[in-house]
């Protein structure tokens, strides 16, 4: 924000003009759609500023979906595209005013009534007083012929942006506390005028707009200085968060650290189980400086689109590790790296990346696929069952699971059998020790339409490895087994039996076919010997489930199935 737009915050929100359906959308089971599901539109605003940047980015999401480019002359812009060898192809064009770049703050999330149907786009109070960017999302709202509700009246008011928001696509939604002081009733600059909640109101308020349950805010950083989350993290699917990690003790560091670790003491996933972390730099200047010595150059402000990511780069040393964490990471993603910090277009001198002036819409009727991925395992003898949510609001004619253990071999087709509902499982053949199997989901809509997990199967996959995880992650000398589970097939007592060679503490969990735990077996320290635990069969409801025994790095599952 600059100078100026502090002295006129007040009046921008005490004038404030309501836009877009300023009541609750009229619906059941809100669903906000994650960033990595299937989207027709990428949205951007053409300032006439960072024109090869926002070139390179057309030119790459113009291979995937529409691009909508809002400017104040689309001839111009056009006659620009078309010389720097970018094909009118696949690009709209809206004339209407604006006033920045930033669309990913102002922009609008896509929203689905009952899960994967109704499709509308839910709006926040922009948080700078730029009334032009504010209105935007209805100008492509109605050019896509999609509602949009907008969070500008009370009691519902709320002031929020697209940088500091992250969504799973199943209920849980990320900020830094930005987004309560801004709707403290005072915010950051004295005005009376801003939105006036306690975050039990708040959370109530994104739980009936957006289909939140779970809204998770962590303390702003020292030296971000707009408070954005997109600035050093990212959730790249359901259970895996995208770090931006300083060297030790420096910069935002230990703060991003103590709050991801604040996120996995007291958070878990959609199936209940911590979030895994993957760790990338974080980008110094060429005199090896850090925020807040140095521009906040960052990886994590990235952007999917269907199967293309673009990336913000900096510098060959840099860029190098970053972009190979990213290919490692997402598998059959197309990664288009696009310079953000040359002295022609210096966008992160700014303060924000490619996210920031990039924004989606999702599809009119998406096939909505979640899955938890298959863990390391050491069994060779028991095949390995795989789940998955599949809904499509025309139903869901049949899903399957391909797999292979060669990357360059043909995939293997197992059919998949609905469980009860939207729920689709099938088994993996067990395989020997040292066996790596790449696998994929695809479901098949009644209307013909098909979707995979992760998006871009067959050339994107999730893998897990056949090894002996029972000693492998122990420490030198340690021993924990958890043996053969009996009866299995179980319907009443069943024994959970675990062997270990020293006192360990130890956790056993039971989860069922979406991966969500349905028992804490046991949980505490055991000492060296045999050691039997017991559940009653009788208590759950028929089907397969995971036994699970994790103690620090180890773990092990055991398939469990209830009659």
């Amino acid at each position: 924000m600059t100078d100026y737009e502090k002295t006129i915050m007040d009046d921008y929100l005490s004038s404030f003009d309501e836009k877009g359906i300023t009541t609750p959308p009229p619906y059941n089971n809100i669903r906000t759609a994650a960033e990595w599901e299937e989207v027709q539109a990428l949205v951007i605003t053409w300032t006439n500023q960072f024109n090869n940047i926002q070139k390179q980015i057309v030119d790459a999401a113009q291979e995937e979906c529409t691009v909508i480019i809002h400017c104040s002359d689309s001839n111009a812009v056009k006659s620009y595209l078309n010389g720097q060898g970018v094909p009118n192809f696949n690009i709209d064009y809206i004339e209407a005013p604006f006033n920045s770049i930033w669309i990913r703050d102002y922009g609008a999330n896509t929203c689905y009534a009952n899960m994967v149907e109704d499709i509308f786009l839910t709006d926040w109070i922009y948080n700078r007083p730029r009334p032009y960017d504010d209105v935007l999302p209805d100008a492509y709202g109605a050019y896509l012929g999609i509602d949009v509700y907008s969070t500008a009246a009370n009691p519902n008011k709320v002031m929020s942006t697209g940088g500091n928001w992250m969504s799973d696509g199943a209920g849980i939604a990320f900020s830094s506390e930005l987004l309560l002081d801004e709707n403290d009733g005072t915010g950051d600059y004295g005005s009376l005028s801003y939105p006036n909640h306690t975050e039990a109101e708040l959370d109530a308020i994104f739980q009936s707009w957006m289909g939140i349950d779970e809204y998770i805010k962590m303390t702003v950083l020292p030296y971000d200085d707009i408070h954005h989350i997109d600035m050093h993290m990212k959730l790249l699917d359901e259970e895996t968060l995208l770090i931006g990690e300083y060297p030790q003790g420096l910069s935002d560091g230990p703060q991003i650290e103590a709050n991801i670790q604040y996120v996995l003491s007291n958070f878990n996933t959609k199936f209940g189980t911590p979030f895994k972390v993957i760790r990338i730099p974080q980008p110094s200047a060429t005199n090896g400086n850090f925020p807040p010595q140095a521009y906040y150059r960052t990886y994590t402000n990235l952007t999917f689109v269907n199967n293309t990511i673009l990336v913000p780069t900096y510098r060959q040393e840099y860029d190098t590790t970053g972009l190979r964490i990213l290919e490692e990471s997402l598998p059959g993603y197309t990664i288009v790296p696009i310079d953000i910090d040359n002295s022609g277009q210096n966008l992160i001198s700014n303060g924000g990346g490619i996210h920031c002036i990039t924004h989606t819409v999702g599809v009119n009727e998406p096939m909505y696929i979640t899955h938890k991925k298959l863990e390391n395992t050491s069994d060779t003898q028991n095949d390995y069952n795989a789940s998955a949510t599949i809904l499509h609001r025309d139903g869901i004619a049949s899903a399957s699971l391909w797999y292979k253990t060669n990357l360059t071999d043909s995939y293997t087709e197992l059919p998949m059998t609905n469980n009860n509902g939207d729920q689709w499982s099938t088994d993996i053949p067990a395989q020997p020790l040292g066996t790596t199997v790449y696998y994929y989901i695809q479901g098949n809509a009644a209307n013909g339409k098909q979707g995979a997990h992760p998006f871009p199967a067959p050339e994107g996959y999730h893998k897990f490895d056949v090894m002996d995880t029972g000693t492998s992650n122990l420490a030198e000398g340690e021993y924990l087994e958890l043996e053969k589970i009996y009866p299995n097939p179980a319907k009443a007592i069943t024994v959970i039996p675990v062997v270990c060679n020293n006192a360990q503490n130890i956790e056993i969990t039971m989860f069922d076919l979406k991966g969500s735990a349905v028992k804490e077996i046991f949980k505490g320290a055991i000492s060296a010997g045999e050691k039997n635990f017991f559940i009653d069969a009788s208590q759950y409801p028929s089907g397969i489930y995971q036994v699970v025994i994790r103690a620090d790095a180890f773990e092990q599952k055991q398939k469990l199935v209830i009659q």
